[in-house]
């Protein structure tokens, strides 16, 4: 298995595996706590439209994702803040609008255009030097913010109503959240794709609650574990010669239902 790691890309892989997977770890365990899985996913597919604008432009893809993601993220915080009953319509017509607007500046692209697979279900051994000091400066962003806000952000999670009544802005949080989500999300776009990015953020969260009863262990464990299911899966794809984002959610799957069947 040490035979993979002479090879510069692979080095690049399993350094950009870690830091996207301490971003899944914290900001996953905040969308299981906070029940944003829905809505994190309608960011990560409204996204689309910012590879698509940013393919057009000339731009690079991940600063696109980016700013249309943040975008995204602050209209649906908008939206559903007192439309709870209404988050399904929201996010669907927010998905599709975004999916729409990357399809048809892609196809506006004259000439060549890049591998859009890569972005759909990810391709982390292609990763650039670029890309990865853009997922180490976000890693740093995460673990301040939530650090500095971290009561603020406990207590909204887990009672947003006694929250406000303790004079917590819990709009601003929410907002807050979804707009780390969505960061989170472009980062990991290069590793599973947007297809599969909400895999993991929710799944190493999942199992992480089965062993921490406070939500800072949650994305200690989160973290840990995501960075086992990378770096297991980018040795599947290396020996194999198969997708690396499909071998990472597949081992993640695997011992989710592992630890699952052991549990019963």
């Amino acid at each position: 298995m040490m035979e993979m790691f002479q090879y510069d890309f692979i080095q690049n892989a399993v350094i950009a595996g870690v830091l996207i997977s301490i971003a899944a770890g914290i900001i996953g365990s905040l969308v299981v706590v906070n029940k944003l899985t829905f809505l994190t996913g309608g960011i990560a597919h409204s996204s689309y439209g910012g590879i698509g604008i940013a393919i057009y432009l000339g731009l690079p893809v991940l600063f696109g994702a980016t700013v249309f993601a943040i975008i995204t993220a602050v209209i649906i915080a908008m939206l559903t803040l007192n439309k709870r009953n209404r988050v399904d319509s929201l996010i669907g017509l927010m998905w599709a609008f975004g999916m729409a607007i990357g399809i048809i500046f892609v196809d506006l692209t004259p000439g060549y255009n890049v591998d859009l697979m890569s972005y759909l279900f990810g391709s982390i051994i292609a990763v650039s030097s670029a890309d990865i000091w853009y997922m180490a400066i976000l890693d740093i962003f995460v673990i301040s913010i939530v650090m500095i806000f971290y009561k603020e952000i406990l207590a909204v999670s887990y009672d947003s109503e006694f929250a406000a009544l303790r004079g917590i802005n819990t709009k601003f949080f929410y907002t807050l959240i979804l707009i780390l989500a969505s960061l989170c999300v472009v980062a990991a776009i290069k590793a599973v794709g947007l297809i599969l990015v909400i895999a993991l953020l929710t799944i190493p969260t999942y199992l992480a609650e089965a062993f921490a009863n406070r939500l800072s262990t949650m994305m200690i464990i989160s973290s840990i574990l995501a960075t086992m299911f990378t770096i297991i899966g980018l040795a599947i794809s290396y020996f194999y010669d198969i997708s690396s984002g499909a071998s990472i959610i597949i081992t993640a799957v695997t011992l989710l239902t592992i630890v699952k069947l052991i549990k019963k």
